[in-house]
């Protein structure tokens, strides 16, 4: 992405540093890996995380990474974080091909178990039972690769449509600001109680436009799925 992209998402676009000591955002992540790779994550239990799948492809040898590479750092901000846990394991959805990821987006989020919980019971961010209506308001969160120091999110915004893969699977459209290094972050819809669940995990941002798409999280969950050692 040019430098005159990351501006015009960044500068232009509204974002601002979210309070991640607050919810909806304590179980807000980063994860790196140990070859430099950077996205976001959240947390779904204390010792559970989500993030996109891409982020743990190594195209150059054509596998993923090992577990113990990745690094799930909570709350993370100016290079302070609340914990810290490596990744023992992650499972991705067997409909998920790093090769076609337009083909299987809607299956392109890993499950990372860790190897110690770093977060409390209220730390997690639940997971919304429904598919939101097109409209229907949004919050994205991440460490975009413009301010990946800080966790940033754009105005409010909305589902723009709905779409199915080639695999059949669910793909949320959206109209919020991002850049790449969110991906893995959570698409948030309220709940009607005041709070706010994950409907989606980003998983790709426009270049130099506001929007991007994000999976599906209970259409990818129902999938069967692949534990991952290598």
């Amino acid at each position: 992405m040019s430098t005159a992209a990351l501006l015009l998402i960044g500068a232009g676009s509204g974002r601002v540093a979210v309070p991640i000591g607050q919810a909806p955002w304590r179980g807000l992540a980063r994860v790196q890996t140990e070859l430099g790779e950077r996205c976001t994550g959240f947390l779904i239990a204390p010792d559970v995380a989500v993030t996109a799948a891409h982020c743990l492809f190594l195209p150059r040898v054509g596998h993923f990474i090992r577990p113990d590479s990745v690094h799930v750092l909570l709350r993370y901000s100016m290079g302070r974080f609340a914990a810290e846990a490596r990744v023992a394991r992650f499972v991705i959805a067997s409909s998920y091909d790093p090769r076609r990821e337009q083909a299987t987006a809607s299956a392109d989020r890993a499950v990372l178990l860790l190897d110690h919980a770093i977060g409390g019971p209220g730390d997690a961010i639940a997971l919304a039972h429904h598919l939101p209506a097109v409209g229907e308001r949004l919050l994205l969160a991440g460490y975009g690769q413009d301010r990946d120091e800080l966790a940033v999110r754009g105005p409010p915004c909305r589902i723009t449509s709905v779409l199915a893969d080639a695999i059949g699977g669910v793909v949320i459209a959206h109209d919020c600001a991002a850049t790449l290094g969110t991906s893995g972050a959570p698409l948030l819809a309220p709940a009607g109680d005041g709070t706010w669940r994950a409907v989606g995990v980003q998983i790709e941002a426009r270049v130099g436009a506001l929007g991007g798409r994000a999976a599906w999280l209970l259409g990818a969950a129902t999938r069967s799925g692949s534990s991952s050692g290598r």
